[in-house]
Formats: structure tokens, C-alpha cells, sequence
């Protein structure tokens, strides 16, 4: 092992504070990418599904109107 003890491992050489912030700087941001990805897919589902619907109801009334 490169460290001789944990306490080594989290220092990094003096570097310890850097090294971490980066890390967590990066975990940060990937998981707001994560997050802001699905909550823009559930959305545009719900517009298409919502479109679907619309073009549907707009469907069956002019089937209605044709039929009078």
C-alpha cells in the first residue's frame, strides 16, 4: 500500500483537501446532471402523452361532427 495508515490516505500528501473537493465537486455535479436528465425526460413523456390525448380528442369530434 502507498499510504501507511488511513489518516495518510485522506491527506494525500497535503493535497488531501484539493484531491477530496474535486471529487466531491464532480460527484455534485453528476448527480445534478442525473437528476435534471430524468426530470427532463419524465417531462417531455408527459407532454407527448398529453399531445397523444389532445389529437385523440380532436379525432373523435370530428368523427362525431361527420356522423350528425
Amino acid at each position: 500500500m502507498a499510504f501507511d495508515s488511513f489518516a495518510d490516505f485522506f491527506a494525500m500528501g497535503g493535497y488531501g483537501f484539493y484531491v477530496w473537493l474535486s471529487y466531491g465537486l464532480t460527484f455534485l455535479a453528476l448527480g445534478i446532471l442525473i437528476v435534471n436528465s430524468i426530470t427532463k425526460k419524465n417531462k417531455i413523456l408527459k407532454n407527448v402523452e398529453q399531445r397523444l390525448a389532445r389529437e385523440q380528442r380532436i379525432k373523435k369530434a370530428k368523427d362525431m361532427e361527420g356522423t350528425l
